[in-house]
C-alpha cells in the first residue's frame, strides 16, 4: 500500500504530465508560437539568402542557371572592374566623416535638449520631427534646399545677399561637391540619435551631479568628468550601429528618386557611388549579376565583421560601473 501511494506522489510531483510540467509546456508553447512569424521571417528572409549569396559568389549565377565554379567573381572585382576602389573609398569617406559627425552633434543636441527649462519636450519634438518625415520626401525636400540653379533656397539667398551673382553652387550636381552635401543632408536626422542620448542621462544618478556641486564643480568639469564617462555605453553603441549603418548607406538611392544625384544614385562623376549601391546596380540595375553582386555583399559582410570586432576590442574606455 505504502508503495502505491508513493508512485502516486512520484506521479504528482515527477511526472512528464504533472500539472505543474503541462502549466511549463503550454506557456512554452504559447510563446514560441507567438514567436514563430519573426523567427520564420528571420530564417526565411535573411539566414537563407545569406547562405545562398555566398554559393552564388562563386559561380556564374545570371538568375536562371548556374553552369560554373569558380573564384572569377572575387578575381573581377579586385582586378578587373576599374570602380571598385573608388566605391570603397566613397563608402570609407562616408563612414568616417558622418559617424563622428552624427555622434558629436547628437550628443550636444541631447544636452541643449536635456536642460530643464520651460517648454523643453517641445524642443524635443521640434528636433525629433525630421526623423519621421519619408526618406523621399526628404530627397525633395533637399532638392529644393540644395538646387544646384538659381531656383534652390540657397542660391536664391546668395543671390539676394549679392553673392554668387554669375555662378550657382552646384552642391549634388558636381562630383566636388556632392559629398559634402550628402554628409550636409545627414545632419538633418541627428535628432534621431538625440533620443538615445537622452535615455541614456536619465540613467545617470543626480546624486553624482550634485556631489560634484558641493565639491565646487562648474559645468564644464561635470559634463567632462561624470556625463561624458557615464555615457559611454551609449556612446559605444551608437558608434557601432553608426559604422555598420554608415557603411550599408543606400541614401543616394532614395534621394535620387527626387531627380538630384544623377544616374542610377551614384552621384556625377560616381562621387557618391557606394558598395551598397554596387550591389543594388549589378543585381538588379538590368545587367543581373547576381553572382558578381554576391561577392560584393560578401566582402562588405566581411570588412564590417572585421571592424567591429576591432572596434569591440579596443573598448576598455567603456565605462560599465564599477566592478565587484
Amino acid at each position: 500500500m505504502s508503495i502505491i501511494v508513493q508512485n502516486e506522489q512520484i506521479g504528482k510531483k515527477g511526472s512528464l504530465f504533472s500539472p505543474r510540467r503541462r502549466r511549463a509546456l503550454r506557456g512554452w508553447l504559447t510563446g514560441f508560437l507567438f514567436a514563430l512569424p519573426v523567427i520564420l521571417g528571420i530564417i526565411i528572409f535573411s539566414y537563407y539568402p545569406a547562405i545562398q549569396t555566398f554559393f552564388w559568389s562563386f559561380t556564374d549565377f545570371n538568375g536562371m542557371e548556374i553552369t560554373e565554379w569558380s573564384f572569377y567573381q572575387y578575381e573581377y572585382m579586385f582586378t578587373i572592374d576599374p570602380d571598385i576602389w573608388k566605391i570603397f573609398g566613397n563608402t570609407l569617406l562616408y563612414a568616417f566623416v558622418s559617424v563622428p559627425l552624427g555622434l558629436v552633434l547628437g550628443y550636444f543636441l541631447a544636452l541643449a535638449a536635456n536642460f530643464k527649462v520651460k517648454g523643453v519636450p517641445v524642443y524635443r519634438l521640434l528636433f525629433y520631427m525630421p526623423v519621421i518625415i519619408p526618406g523621399i520626401v526628404n530627397g525633395i525636400l533637399f532638392s529644393t534646399i540644395l538646387g544646384g540653379n538659381k531656383f534652390g533656397v540657397i542660391n536664391e539667398l546668395f543671390h539676394a545677399f549679392g553673392m554668387s551673382a554669375d555662378k550657382n553652387f552646384k552642391f549634388f550636381l558636381s562630383g566636388n561637391t556632392a559629398m559634402a552635401s550628402l554628409l550636409f543632408m545627414g545632419v538633418w536626422t541627428v535628432g534621431g540619435s538625440m533620443i538615445i542620448w537622452l535615455s541614456a542621462f536619465k540613467n545617470i544618478p543626480d546624486t553624482l551631479y550634485e556631489a560634484a556641486k558641493l565639491d565646487g564643480a562648474n559645468a564644464w568639469q561635470r559634463l567632462i568628468k561624470i556625463t561624458l564617462p557615464m555615457s559611454t555605453p551609449m556612446i559605444f553603441y551608437n558608434l557601432i550601429t553608426g559604422v555598420i549603418g554608415a557603411l550599408q548607406c543606400t541614401t543616394p538611392l532614395v534621394i535620387d528618386a527626387a531627380g538630384i544625384t544623377g544616374a542610377p544614385g551614384s552621384g556625377f562623376d560616381n562621387s557618391l557611388y557606394f558598395v551598397a549601391i554596387k550591389i543594388y546596380n549589378e543585381a538588379f540595375g538590368g545587367s543581373a549579376y547576381y553572382a558578381y553582386a554576391s561577392a560584393i555583399a560578401w566582402v562588405l559582410f566581411a570588412f564590417i565583421g572585421i571592424l567591429t570586432i576591432i572596434i569591440f576590442s579596443t573598448s576598455k574606455w567603456v565605462f560599465y560601473g564599477e566592478e565587484d
